[in-house]
């Protein structure tokens, strides 16, 4: 446009100018004339054609320019539109490059619901996972028992109750599992164990687990029939190395790790503060004596609880048992309610576990003893790991307990005496998920006294233990292995040691 306006501007300067110079010339001219009258006059036309001509040719000019600028317009608007057609076809793209990888992303699921849709439904089998878990060990024992032990006129031998000493292979532990999904709400479990019998020298095949659950959200699980307490299993969690040896109270007896009854869990999560809790109302029996029919139903229901806090790698919690450990059933006079306190704390993380265990009870062995006399007992268990590498971790653990005494009258309650002092050490590996081999050394030694534990050579038929001619203890039946005896009487002391290869697989 700009460039019209100056054409023009020129051409009509143009015009001017030479109307200008003819304008002049005639001046000139006739100024001559009157200088000269003999001289013949200029044509009086020659300037109008003149202006005329160039008016013609600005019209044409301004003709030709108006073309040139609807050219220009014109190309510019189809510069415009296909600039428009492009900026509208990168759009198109980029959103079918949106939409494909939308489709891309949700084909899996469509394929698989559309093989889920032409899959035949499965049975129930096909929600149901079947799995193991088995403790086993190779070892070296020697257990030495000093203390006079009376049994049908006879004593231990020195080098120990009775003579089991030596190298062998142990499946301590074999557990069977299977569980059962129903829906998202509803499960079962069943786990089988085993344990040797001491009589028959077989092995006998029992119900560890049976339940029904019901997890109606994280904060509210139900189960009902054989199944975890509230306390035991959730320390072993903790520890990590149940396949060496059982946690405090279980290795003491003062405890069990499941039982029948009915308990309800969960977990509150209050970032960074989560915590748990478990209650059980059990029949108090364990799960290796069940209740028989209506014969050794128990009169009233004994109670476990456990409340949890973990913020970070930190735990602690508290818990408590109270009730008749299944004894108060038709026939027996129960003289005292058992009860236990127990408490831990622990720091977990990828490279260190370090944690304690705190215990004290009342009345455990002494649930059916006549009055006034009670039993109690209190100690702890520290443990502790490091991880070497991804593959290797070298571990520790020490318990001391004031064990109780289950004596039938005040003068014979000289417990305060008695000591059971228990530690390992050992260095583990996993080679594999699912695998944990251990070396481990281990010693279990009780002075002033006898103590039934996790340990110890299982005590023979018909054997009792007298101190002052009052029973101290007494084995009707042989007692299996994991109920073994330490120490020896009158003041005499009894030491286990260990040494193997401990390992734990499971699938």
């Amino acid at each position: 446009m700009r460039t019209k306006s100056s054409l023009l501007c020129s051409v009509a300067c143009g015009v001017v100018l030479a109307v200008g110079m003819g304008a002049a010339a005639q001046a000139k001219t006739s100024k001559k004339h009157h200088h000269h009258e003999a001289a013949a006059p200029a044509p009086a036309g020659a300037t109008a054609e003149e202006v005329k001509a160039l008016a013609d040719e600005v019209e044409s000019l301004k003709a030709r320019l108006d073309q040139e600028q609807m050219a220009r317009e014109q190309t510019e608007a189809k510069a415009q539109a296909a600039e428009a057609e492009a900026s509208a076809a990168k759009a198109d793209a980029s959103a079918a490059r949106t939409q494909l990888a939308e489709q891309i992303q949700t084909l899996p699921g469509e394929v698989k619901q559309a093989v889920v849709a032409n899959t035949p439904k499965p049975g129930w089998w096909g929600d149901t996972k079947v799995g193991a878990t088995v403790f086993a060990d190779i070892s070296d024992i020697n257990q030495k028992t000093p203390g006079a032990l009376a049994a049908t006129g006879t004593t231990a031998a020195s080098n120990g109750y009775p003579a089991d000493n030596g190298y062998g292979f142990d499946i301590k532990r074999a557990y069977l599992i299977v569980d059962h999904k129903f829906n998202d709400t509803y499960s079962a479990n069943l786990t089988t164990d085993f344990l040797y019998d001491g009589t028959t020298k077989a092995t006998q095949l029992f119900m560890k687990k049976a339940y029904l659950q019901a997890k109606y959200s994280d904060a509210l699980v139900v189960r009902a029939g054989i199944t975890d307490m509230p306390w035991v299993p959730f320390v072993e969690n903790i520890y990590g190395y149940r396949y060496v040896e059982n946690v405090l109270i279980d290795r003491l007896k003062y405890g069990t790790s499941a039982d029948t009854g009915i308990t309800v869990s969960g977990n509150f999560d209050f970032k960074p503060v989560k915590v748990g809790y478990s209650l059980g109302v059990i029949d108090g029996s364990g799960y290796k004596a069940p209740d028989v029919g209506n014969f050794n139903r128990t009169k009233k229901m004994d109670l476990e609880g456990r409340l949890n806090v973990s913020y970070e790698n930190f735990t602690a919690a508290i818990g408590g048992y109270e009730g008749d450990l299944g004894k108060d059933v038709n026939g027996v006079t129960v003289n005292h309610t058992a009860n236990r306190f127990d408490a831990l704390l622990a720091y977990v993380d990828t490279r260190f576990r370090v944690g304690g265990e705190y215990v004290s009870a009342k009345d455990i062995t002494g649930v059916t003893t006549a009055k006034p006399v009670k039993a109690n007992a209190d100690g702890y268990s520290a443990f502790g790991s490091f991880n070497i590498t991804d593959k290797i971790a070298l571990f520790g653990r020490y318990d001391w307990v004031n064990p109780e005494r289950d004596a039938t009258t005040a003068s014979n309650k000289t417990n305060s005496a008695s000591r059971d002092e228990y530690f390992n050490v050992g260095l583990s590996y996993t080679p594999v998920k699912g695998v944990d081999v251990a070396m481990v050394y281990k010693r279990d030694s009780v002075t002033n006294g006898l103590l039934v534990t996790s340990n110890g050579a299982a005590a023979p038929a018909s054997v009792s233990a007298v101190q002052n001619s009052t029973t101290f203890i007494t084995t009707a039946n042989a007692s299996p292995q994991g109920s073994g005896i330490i120490g020896g009487l009158n003041g005499g002391n009894g030491a286990y040691d260990e040494f193997g290869i401990f390992m734990r697989y499971q699938f």
